[in-house]
């Protein structure tokens, strides 16, 4: 089995994810909205980890978990185990399933998360820059958080600055 074109991803992935999630640590240290005024215990704490280890160090391990988890749930999707497919699209689309699936009205109830603000981001009745892609993260998080109980050791609950470090660019041909 030739594992050049995998390996090659994966390098790729590895660079593009510490590039999204430095950015992201950037923008979080640096504004402050009121997103982020909601979240100020997961902005303290990674204020905490960025004392006690470096930016650097935290912008690896969080790459490194997003990417793991981007991988598994693709590798998921690939093997039939998730319904609808979490990272990839449905034949013809160009959108995870996932999303494509809420944006229809199908959204699992084991799922668990802000419905309203989900509905709010799906109807344009909020005003961010990319409402598709805050409502996938939504999306995203709640499935890792779902798939906990299934799988602690690749999705441990995200309740934390994992999640504010999650990139904005999941829509973007590099997923996994």
């Amino acid at each position: 089995m030739n594992t050049n074109t995998l390996k090659k991803f994966a390098r790729e992935a590895r660079v593009k994810l510490l590039d999204l999630v430095g950015r992201k640590l950037e923008y979080v240290l640096s504004h402050d909205t009121a997103e982020l005024r909601g979240k100020q215990e997961q902005v303290n704490k990674l204020k905490q980890e960025i004392a006690r280890h470096g930016k650097g160090q935290v912008i690896e391990r969080v790459a490194y978990t997003w990417f793991n988890r981007l991988v598994a749930f693709r590798f998921m999707d690939a093997n039939g185990y998730t319904v609808p497919m979490i990272v990839t699209p449905a034949p013809g689309s160009t959108i995870p399933e996932l999303l494509q699936e809420a944006k229809a009205g199908h959204i699992d109830d084991a799922l668990t998360f802000d419905r309203k603000r989900l509905n709010d981001l799906l109807d344009s009745r909020t005003s961010v820059a990319d409402a598709q892609t805050e409502a996938y993260k939504i999306l995203l998080v709640a499935s890792c958080n779902a798939w906990h109980t299934t799988m602690p050791f690749m999705f441990e609950r995200i309740a934390d600055y994992t999640e504010l470090l999650l990139p904005d660019d999941l829509l973007s041909e590099w997923r996994p």
